[in-house]
Protein backbone atom coordinates (compact mmCIF):
# COMPACT_ATOMS: atom_id res chain seq x y z
CA UNK A 1 0.00 0.00 0.00
CA UNK A 2 2.60 2.66 1.49
CA UNK A 3 4.57 1.57 -2.50
CA UNK A 4 1.35 2.22 -4.65
CA UNK A 5 0.86 5.56 -2.84
CA UNK A 6 4.61 6.44 -3.31
CA UNK A 7 4.60 5.62 -6.92
CA UNK A 8 1.05 7.97 -7.18
CA UNK A 9 2.87 10.71 -5.34
CA UNK A 10 5.52 10.27 -7.48
CA UNK A 11 3.86 10.59 -10.89
CA UNK A 12 1.93 13.49 -9.45
CA UNK A 13 5.43 15.74 -9.41
CA UNK A 14 4.52 15.75 -5.25
CA UNK A 15 8.64 15.93 -4.78
CA UNK A 16 9.32 19.36 -6.67
CA UNK A 17 9.86 21.66 -4.50
CA UNK A 18 10.44 25.45 -5.22
CA UNK A 19 13.86 27.12 -6.37
CA UNK A 20 17.08 26.93 -4.07
CA UNK A 21 16.68 30.93 -3.25
CA UNK A 22 13.42 30.58 -1.49
CA UNK A 23 13.63 28.01 0.94
CA UNK A 24 13.13 27.78 4.16
CA UNK A 25 15.92 26.37 6.62
CA UNK A 26 13.83 24.73 8.66
CA UNK A 27 12.15 22.73 5.81
CA UNK A 28 16.07 21.10 5.35
CA UNK A 29 15.10 17.61 6.83
CA UNK A 30 12.21 17.48 4.52
CA UNK A 31 14.13 17.81 2.08
CA UNK A 32 15.95 14.93 0.04
CA UNK A 33 18.56 16.57 -2.94
CA UNK A 34 19.04 19.41 -5.17
CA UNK A 35 19.10 18.96 -8.74
CA UNK A 36 20.04 22.20 -10.59
CA UNK A 37 18.15 24.97 -8.82
CA UNK A 38 15.49 23.13 -7.08
CA UNK A 39 15.11 20.99 -4.33
CA UNK A 40 13.74 17.56 -3.91
CA UNK A 41 11.33 16.86 -1.26
CA UNK A 42 12.13 13.56 0.34
CA UNK A 43 8.60 11.28 -0.65
CA UNK A 44 9.11 9.35 2.63
CA UNK A 45 8.09 12.14 4.86
CA UNK A 46 5.67 13.27 2.65
CA UNK A 47 4.12 9.52 3.20
CA UNK A 48 4.61 9.77 7.27
CA UNK A 49 3.49 12.76 7.60
CA UNK A 50 0.08 11.73 5.27
CA UNK A 51 -0.38 9.08 7.61
CA UNK A 52 0.21 10.68 10.81
CA UNK A 53 -2.30 13.29 9.70
CA UNK A 54 -4.74 10.55 8.56
CA UNK A 55 -4.39 9.06 12.12
CA UNK A 56 -5.32 12.15 14.20
CA UNK A 57 -8.41 12.95 11.55
CA UNK A 58 -9.88 9.93 12.10
CA UNK A 59 -9.23 10.41 16.22
CA UNK A 60 -10.70 13.83 16.01
CA UNK A 61 -13.55 12.95 13.92
CA UNK A 62 -14.54 9.47 16.10
CA UNK A 63 -14.64 12.07 19.11
CA UNK A 64 -17.83 14.13 16.89
CA UNK A 65 -15.41 17.02 16.19
CA UNK A 66 -15.58 18.47 12.75
CA UNK A 67 -12.67 19.36 10.28
CA UNK A 68 -12.31 22.46 7.84
CA UNK A 69 -10.15 22.74 4.87
CA UNK A 70 -8.82 25.73 3.44
CA UNK A 71 -7.10 26.21 0.40
CA UNK A 72 -7.37 29.74 -1.53
CA UNK A 73 -5.11 29.79 -4.06
CA UNK A 74 -6.30 29.01 -7.55
CA UNK A 75 -4.20 25.00 -7.68
CA UNK A 76 -6.20 24.33 -4.61
CA UNK A 77 -9.98 26.04 -5.20
CA UNK A 78 -11.25 23.29 -6.98
CA UNK A 79 -9.98 20.27 -5.19
CA UNK A 80 -10.94 21.28 -1.28
CA UNK A 81 -14.58 22.07 -2.42
CA UNK A 82 -14.62 18.88 -3.89
CA UNK A 83 -13.16 16.95 -1.37
CA UNK A 84 -15.15 18.96 1.23
CA UNK A 85 -18.26 17.67 -0.21
CA UNK A 86 -17.26 14.44 -0.44
CA UNK A 87 -16.40 14.16 3.44
CA UNK A 88 -19.33 16.17 4.57
CA UNK A 89 -16.75 18.60 6.08
CA UNK A 90 -16.64 22.16 5.82
CA UNK A 91 -14.30 24.67 3.23
CA UNK A 92 -13.14 27.96 2.81
CA UNK A 93 -11.67 28.49 -0.86
CA UNK A 94 -12.15 32.33 -1.38
CA UNK A 95 -10.60 34.37 0.83
CA UNK A 96 -10.41 33.50 5.17
CA UNK A 97 -11.79 36.69 6.98
CA UNK A 98 -10.19 37.51 9.92
CA UNK A 99 -12.03 36.38 12.92
CA UNK A 100 -13.49 33.32 11.07
CA UNK A 101 -12.33 30.94 14.23
CA UNK A 102 -11.72 33.88 16.87
CA UNK A 103 -14.74 35.97 16.58
CA UNK A 104 -17.00 33.10 15.67
CA UNK A 105 -20.25 34.80 17.17
CA UNK A 106 -20.15 37.24 14.47
CA UNK A 107 -19.94 34.74 11.58
CA UNK A 108 -22.56 33.17 12.64
CA UNK A 109 -24.49 36.38 12.55
CA UNK A 110 -23.17 37.01 9.30
CA UNK A 111 -24.71 33.37 8.08
CA UNK A 112 -28.18 34.27 10.00
CA UNK A 113 -28.13 37.49 7.64
CA UNK A 114 -27.48 35.51 4.71
CA UNK A 115 -30.68 33.16 5.50
CA UNK A 116 -32.74 36.10 5.69
CA UNK A 117 -31.90 37.82 2.61
CA UNK A 118 -32.25 33.98 0.88
CA UNK A 119 -35.47 34.38 2.27
CA UNK A 120 -36.77 37.79 0.94
CA UNK A 121 -35.85 36.68 -2.19
CA UNK A 122 -37.72 33.67 -2.16
CA UNK A 123 -40.98 35.17 -0.65
CA UNK A 124 -40.60 38.16 -3.18
CA UNK A 125 -39.79 40.44 -0.45
CA UNK A 126 -36.55 41.53 -2.31
CA UNK A 127 -38.23 42.22 -5.75
CA UNK A 128 -40.42 44.73 -4.27
CA UNK A 129 -37.77 47.14 -2.62
CA UNK A 130 -36.41 49.70 -4.85
CA UNK A 131 -34.33 49.22 -7.49
CA UNK A 132 -30.78 50.75 -6.14
CA UNK A 133 -31.68 49.11 -2.65
CA UNK A 134 -32.75 45.43 -4.27
CA UNK A 135 -29.00 45.51 -6.21
CA UNK A 136 -27.35 46.33 -2.78
CA UNK A 137 -29.21 43.75 -1.24
CA UNK A 138 -28.47 41.68 -3.47
CA UNK A 139 -24.71 42.40 -3.72
CA UNK A 140 -24.49 41.99 0.03
CA UNK A 141 -26.14 38.68 -0.70
CA UNK A 142 -23.18 37.58 -3.09
CA UNK A 143 -20.65 38.72 -0.75
CA UNK A 144 -21.45 36.80 2.13
CA UNK A 145 -22.45 33.57 -0.32
CA UNK A 146 -19.15 33.70 -1.57
CA UNK A 147 -16.87 34.21 1.61
CA UNK A 148 -18.72 32.08 4.24
CA UNK A 149 -20.64 29.46 1.46
CA UNK A 150 -18.30 27.02 2.81
CA UNK A 151 -18.86 27.22 6.27
CA UNK A 152 -22.74 27.31 6.15
CA UNK A 153 -23.66 24.16 7.96
CA UNK A 154 -20.93 25.14 10.73
CA UNK A 155 -22.37 25.52 14.42
CA UNK A 156 -19.28 25.33 16.55
CA UNK A 157 -15.35 25.45 16.21
CA UNK A 158 -13.61 22.56 14.43
CA UNK A 159 -11.91 20.22 15.77
CA UNK A 160 -8.86 20.27 13.07
CA UNK A 161 -7.75 22.85 10.44
CA UNK A 162 -6.45 21.49 7.10
CA UNK A 163 -4.49 24.11 4.99
CA UNK A 164 -2.51 23.66 1.57
CA UNK A 165 -0.02 26.25 1.70
CA UNK A 166 0.80 26.80 5.05
CA UNK A 167 2.31 29.96 4.28
CA UNK A 168 -0.37 31.35 2.35
CA UNK A 169 -2.99 30.62 4.66
CA UNK A 170 -0.79 31.74 8.40
CA UNK A 171 -4.04 33.71 9.41
CA UNK A 172 -6.21 31.20 9.54
CA UNK A 173 -3.18 28.85 11.30
CA UNK A 174 -2.63 31.73 14.10
CA UNK A 175 -6.36 32.00 15.20
CA UNK A 176 -6.61 27.98 15.21
CA UNK A 177 -3.06 28.24 17.44
CA UNK A 178 -4.75 30.71 19.48
CA UNK A 179 -7.59 28.35 19.98
CA UNK A 180 -5.43 24.90 20.66
CA UNK A 181 -7.13 23.59 17.26
CA UNK A 182 -4.91 20.46 15.50
CA UNK A 183 -3.35 22.11 12.46
CA UNK A 184 -2.36 19.88 9.48
CA UNK A 185 -0.58 21.46 6.41
CA UNK A 186 0.53 20.92 2.97
CA UNK A 187 4.05 23.03 3.12
CA UNK A 188 6.43 23.42 0.34
CA UNK A 189 10.40 24.09 0.61
CA UNK A 190 9.42 27.85 1.15
CA UNK A 191 6.89 27.44 4.65
CA UNK A 192 7.50 27.09 8.02
CA UNK A 193 6.90 23.41 9.45
CA UNK A 194 6.89 24.98 13.25
CA UNK A 195 3.13 26.77 12.24
CA UNK A 196 1.24 23.22 11.73
CA UNK A 197 1.28 20.44 14.38
CA UNK A 198 1.68 17.69 11.72
CA UNK A 199 3.33 18.47 8.15
CA UNK A 200 3.40 16.74 5.34
CA UNK A 201 5.96 18.10 2.84
CA UNK A 202 4.61 18.61 -0.94
CA UNK A 203 4.73 20.46 -3.79
CA UNK A 204 1.23 22.64 -2.87
CA UNK A 205 1.60 24.25 -6.92
CA UNK A 206 0.42 20.35 -8.46
CA UNK A 207 -3.37 20.30 -8.75
CA UNK A 208 -3.01 16.61 -9.00
CA UNK A 209 -0.72 16.55 -6.07
CA UNK A 210 -3.12 18.12 -3.89
CA UNK A 211 -6.06 16.22 -5.13
CA UNK A 212 -4.14 13.01 -3.93
CA UNK A 213 -3.14 14.05 -0.35
CA UNK A 214 -6.63 15.53 0.18
CA UNK A 215 -8.24 12.54 -1.36
CA UNK A 216 -6.32 10.57 1.35
CA UNK A 217 -7.33 13.24 3.90
CA UNK A 218 -10.86 12.71 2.91
CA UNK A 219 -10.84 9.28 3.31
CA UNK A 220 -9.51 9.58 6.98
CA UNK A 221 -12.33 11.74 7.54
CA UNK A 222 -14.74 8.82 6.27
CA UNK A 223 -13.26 6.49 8.70
CA UNK A 224 -13.57 8.47 11.55
CA UNK A 225 -17.22 8.72 10.85
CA UNK A 226 -18.26 5.26 10.60
CA UNK A 227 -16.10 5.04 14.20
CA UNK A 228 -18.56 7.64 15.35
CA UNK A 229 -21.52 5.94 14.40
CA UNK A 230 -20.26 2.53 16.35
CA UNK A 231 -19.59 5.00 19.47
CA UNK A 232 -22.79 6.20 19.20
CA UNK A 233 -24.59 2.99 19.02
CA UNK A 234 -22.93 1.03 21.47
CA UNK A 235 -24.30 2.89 24.75
CA UNK A 236 -28.28 1.88 22.85
CA UNK A 237 -28.05 -1.47 23.48
CA UNK A 238 -29.82 -2.92 26.73
CA UNK A 239 -27.63 -3.34 29.67
CA UNK A 240 -28.08 -6.89 31.75
CA UNK A 241 -26.98 -6.81 35.69
CA UNK A 242 -26.31 -10.29 35.32
CA UNK A 243 -23.35 -10.38 32.79
CA UNK A 244 -21.75 -7.24 32.33
CA UNK A 245 -18.33 -8.14 32.24
CA UNK A 246 -18.94 -10.83 28.90
CA UNK A 247 -20.98 -7.54 27.17
CA UNK A 248 -18.26 -5.49 27.60
CA UNK A 249 -15.89 -8.32 26.66
CA UNK A 250 -18.10 -8.43 23.35
CA UNK A 251 -17.75 -4.52 22.95
CA UNK A 252 -14.53 -4.63 22.66
CA UNK A 253 -14.76 -7.58 20.24
CA UNK A 254 -16.89 -5.05 17.76
CA UNK A 255 -14.25 -2.29 17.70
CA UNK A 256 -13.59 -1.05 14.14
CA UNK A 257 -10.37 -2.39 12.76
CA UNK A 258 -9.75 1.10 11.03
CA UNK A 259 -7.30 2.64 13.49
CA UNK A 260 -5.00 -0.25 13.15
CA UNK A 261 -5.06 -0.47 9.11
CA UNK A 262 -3.74 2.89 9.48
CA UNK A 263 -0.78 1.84 12.15
CA UNK A 264 -0.65 -0.88 9.40
CA UNK A 265 0.50 1.33 6.93
CA UNK A 266 2.72 3.55 8.60
CA UNK A 267 5.14 0.08 9.63
CA UNK A 268 5.01 -0.46 5.83
CA UNK A 269 6.71 2.61 5.24
CA UNK A 270 10.01 1.77 7.51
CA UNK A 271 9.88 -2.18 5.34
CA UNK A 272 9.55 -0.20 1.88
CA UNK A 273 13.31 0.39 0.63
CA UNK A 274 14.68 3.94 -0.03
CA UNK A 275 16.37 3.48 -3.11
CA UNK A 276 13.28 2.72 -4.96
CA UNK A 277 11.85 6.20 -4.02
CA UNK A 278 15.04 7.85 -4.01
CA UNK A 279 15.72 6.40 -8.12
CA UNK A 280 12.13 7.66 -8.92
CA UNK A 281 12.43 10.93 -7.51
CA UNK A 282 15.24 11.74 -9.80
CA UNK A 283 13.70 10.30 -13.15
CA UNK A 284 10.79 12.94 -14.20
CA UNK A 285 12.77 16.58 -14.89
Amino acid sequence: MAKELARKLINAGVHFGHGVSRWDPKMAPFIFAKRGNIHIIDVKKTLEGLLIAKQLLAEIVSSGKDVVFVGTKRQAQKAVETIAGKCGMHYVSQRWLGGMLTNFRTIRSRLQRLEQLEAMAEDGTLDSESKKQAARLKREMRKIKANLEGVRNMSRLPGAVVVVDAKKEYLALREAKKLDIATVGLLDTDSDPDTVDVAIPANDDSIRAVDLILNELADAVAIGKTMTAVHQEAPQRPRRVRSRRPAMARAVENNPQTTGDIEQSSAQIADAPSQEIQTEQQEPE
